[in-house]
């Protein structure tokens, strides 16, 4: 007898470990680790992952197999592996794991259907509810009592009685496939020519149509679309010329292709320089030696990393091996991907979020089939499911865009490193502001450092100009534009050059504030203010979702003057239209790339010169290269400065140093004015003289003195709950079992009130813990973990854990 150890869709802690199924015979021969199958739990039915097969159990009276969903594993052995070790360092569930390795069409679809148990008694009792049930019969409990919110007090006594029952339904299987039908012809050009001739005189269409085919290329397969359109005739023409036999018609599954209908001009390799060279050697060395190393590849903007990634991509592919390049922003992906597909065409699959779930699993399938050898995506393109590995390169390899803040909340980097160890394949971390964790292990030689310090063809990085914001309060300038920026865009105007702006706030303004009595308009649900989007006339909370009109008066008062303070890239929009009207200005931010596409329709008009301004949050700031901007302006280089974050200054330093980057990466010169209010801060200075090492260096005392990374490991606790009693019961009793657990060396701070403290109605409290060496830190907050949610009412208490958290607030 053969026994499959699956892991249930069922993600409570209770079942968060391997049950032993039967395997029926006539799955016994083709049955795998890492296939999906559905198996009997309970009443219900639910989907599982097979993590390995065995010849015996120690429980009797097994359940079997209900069916088998793959034809080949999803997850391959090292997925499987990387899945566990994802669940020990990331204290999640297994199955959370391993459903983040897979696209959303495989993952389960579950529903509660209404199914009628005694139709007579309900037609007696509830007629209405007979009818609705009767009109609607596939509808979902859910739907129903949201589309019929008056039945539900019929529906639950109708349940109450036994009349209805809802039972589980699962759709296991969500893939759709694209299929295309063609039209082609077997008849030799001689046949077909004698064949129209014979035609009736009436069929001129149908003579069109073979006269087209007379014309091509013997046995030529068009696309049924296509002819229709071309030859402007109708579907019953072709379908009579297929019954008499002079034409064949065919279906055949294609993949979706989201750049199918984009020109990408092919290219080759660049000739290196010196620099270049030196840092490419140590990467082939590795990739020679099929040995594991990890290089941070510190390259100043425009230094030319990403000729370095695809020469050594070049490489692995002449070895038949693959490779898998991460970007942070779906900003930065049309960009790479078009110089990606450019050197390596086809070979290429592309993961990211714009794409439609069609899209992902056909891209997905192109990688888990071997169609393609190199993929290039966000963050989740880690888990590609690649079978030799050769290379994995993380661009922006600093961005926090990387770390998961969901379960399970992994780094890429750390998967990255997992899978380089497991394939025996170097790891490539770039940035121009490497993190200072990847920085300070570089100097330890614990990664293998390669430094690029000058742009390529020695082109001068930027001439960058601080502007003190309080100077021009102080000589009457009142403007969001200082009178340096203001000069420098209209110079470009007159130029025909183009210029960046750059502010990391969306949305018109960041609060509104009655002047009379000083009420700031706040978020019902969060203790955070609302800010106004003026376009819809709408104030908006970021955190929750909630949105009301603006207010005519203030609700507090009643007064009328209501004014916003603080500004977002709608209102540099605006004042642009009224300062520099012969301006044309394209914004990006959230609000104006929630379409598919149209991050790469923004870019792409950009870069043919459509506009002269590009305005946008931090999605603009890096990885574009667009050859005609020579201005960067940046107009609130303070706003994370003084952000509740340990790392707020090292994020300022990157996103400025970044964003002043995209200026003079071609011929021309380039030039960055960056408007602060905190003009001596050491992360702004740094940034201005593009130095790095100088903040390196005084940003690694300040985390020294005050013990945060890379001298010390965190882990946050945060708890949520509606009560703010409760919550503050339990972080009270959690801190307590961490001073019992860890040794006197761990720093336990808190509980105290998070940054937000209150968001959707639940109160949020933090515990965190600084340590070195804890060894009984993880099996401590995994206890924790399991402890604390037993007890409680679904859903009432949160508790979520985060080991080298990225986000403190």
């Amino acid at each position: 007898m053969m026994i499959a150890k699956v892991i249930v869709d069922i993600p409570v802690k209770e079942t968060d470990r391997p049950f032993d199924y039967k395997i029926p015979l006539e799955f016994e021969s083709f049955i795998q680790p890492g296939m999906r199958v559905l198996v009997p739990f309970g009443p219900m039915k639910r989907l599982g992952f097979i993590l390995s097969i065995e010849t015996q159990s120690e429980i009797k009276n097994l359940k079997s197999i209900s069916q088998v969903i793959d034809p080949t594993p999803v997850l391959t052995k090292e997925l499987l592996s990387l899945g566990k070790w994802l669940s020990t360092e990331t204290l999640c569930p297994r199955l959370f794991a391993y459903s983040a390795m897979l696209p959303a069409v495989l993952k389960g679809n579950y529903k509660k259907m209404v199914r009628i148990n005694d139709q007579v008694s309900l037609a007696r009792e509830f007629p209405t509810l007979l009818d609705t049930l009767l009109n609607k019969p596939e509808m979902e409990w859910t739907e129903l009592l949201k589309k019929e919110p008056e039945q539900s007090d019929s529906l639950n006594a109708a349940m109450k009685k036994g009349f209805i029952s809802i039972i589980q339904w699962i759709k296991n299987d969500r893939r759709t496939y694209k299929k295309i039908r063609y039209i082609a012809t077997s008849l030799s050009k001689d046949e077909l020519i004698d064949v129209t001739s014979k035609l009736d005189k009436r069929s001129l269409k149908q003579k069109q149509v073979l006269e087209y085919f007379i014309n091509q290329e013997p046995h030529l397969k068009v696309e049924i679309s296509d002819i229709l359109k071309r030859l402007n005739v109708g579907r019953s023409t072709l379908k009579q010329l297929v019954k008499k036999g002079f034409l064949d018609e065919t279906t055949e599954e294609v993949y979706r292709d989201p750049y199918a209908d984009k020109e990408i001009e092919r290219t080759t390799s660049l000739s290196l320089t010196t620099a270049q060279k030196n840092a490419l050697a140590p990467i082939q060395e590795s990739i020679r030696s099929q040995s594991h190393e990890v290089f941070l590849c510190h390259g100043v903007t425009g230094s030319g990393k990403t000729e370095i990634y695809l020469q050594a991509i070049e490489k692995i592919l002449n070895m038949g091996k693959e490779a898998i390049v991460l970007v942070p922003e779906i900003a930065l992906t049309p960009q790479m991907v078009h110089r990606f597909k450019g050197r390596f065409g086809d070979e290429v699959a592309v993961l990211h979020s714009g794409l439609s779930q069609g899209e992902k699993y056909d891209e997905w399938r192109k990688i888990h089939e071997g169609a393609v050898h190199v993929v290039v995506g966000a963050r989740s393109a880690i888990f590609a499911p690649f079978k030799n590995l050769g290379l994995i390169i993380i661009d922006e390899e600093h961005e926090t865009s990387y770390k998961q803040e969901e379960q399970p909340r992994y780094h890429a980097r750390d998967v990255a490193i997992f899978r380089g160890k497991y394939h025996q394949c170097p790891v490539v971390l770039g940035s121009a502001t490497p993190s200072l964790e990847s920085y300070a292990r570089a100097k330890k030689g614990v990664y293998h450092l390669i430094q690029l310090l000058e742009r390529v063809n020695q082109r001068s990085l930027p001439e960058v100009q601080l502007v003190d914001m309080r100077e021009e309060l102080r000589s009457n300038n009142h403007s969001m534009f200082s009178k340096q920026l203001f000069e420098r865009l209209e110079d470009r105007l007159e130029k025909k050059e183009q210029s960046v702006l750059f502010l990391n706030r969306r949305g018109y303004s960041t609060f509104v504030m009655c002047r009379d009595c000083g009420y700031v308009v706040q978020c019902p649900h969060c203790d955070i203010s609302l800010t106004y989007h003026r376009k819809q006339g709408m104030l908006k909370c970021h955190y929750c979702g909630h949105q009301e009109p603006y207010p005519s008066q203030c609700p507090e008062c009643t007064s009328h003057h209501l004014r916003y303070f603080g500004t977002g890239t709608q209102r540099v929009e605006e004042e642009l239209t009224k300062v520099l009207p012969e301006a044309r200005v394209i914004r990006m931010d959230v609000d104006t790339t929630q379409r598919k596409g149209s991050h790469e329709k923004l870019l792409k008009a950009f870069g043919e010169g459509k506009a002269d301004i590009l305005l946008g949050t931090q999605m603009i700031a890096k990885g574009l290269d667009f050859p005609k901007v020579t201005l960067v302006g940046v107009l609130a280089a303070d706003a994370m400065l003084h952000l509740p974050d340990f790392r707020s200054s090292e994020k300022t330093f990157q996103l400025l140093t970044q964003v002043s980057g995209r200026a003079g990466r071609d011929q021309l010169p380039g030039e960055v004015i960056i408007q602060s209010y905190s003009t001596e801060h050491y992360s702004i200075i740094h940034a201005s003289n593009h130095d790095y090492h100088s903040f390196y260096d005084q940003e690694m005392q300040m985390r020294y003195r005050h013990h945060y990374p890379p001298f010390y490991y965190l882990a946050l606790i945060t708890l949520s709950h509606p009560q703010v009693t409760k919550v503050v019961d339990i972080a009270e009793k959690i801190a307590g079992h961490l001073k019992k657990g860890l040794s006197s060396d761990a720093q336990i701070l808190g509980p105290t009130s998070s940054a937000i403290p209150r968001i959707k109605d639940r109160y949020r409290y933090q515990c965190m813990v600084k340590y070195k060496r804890e060894p009984n830190l993880l099996a401590l907050l995994k206890r924790i973990q399991e402890h604390y949610p037993t007890g409680t009412k679904n859903d009432d208490l949160k508790i979520t854990i985060d080991l080298n958290p990225f986000i403190m607030m």
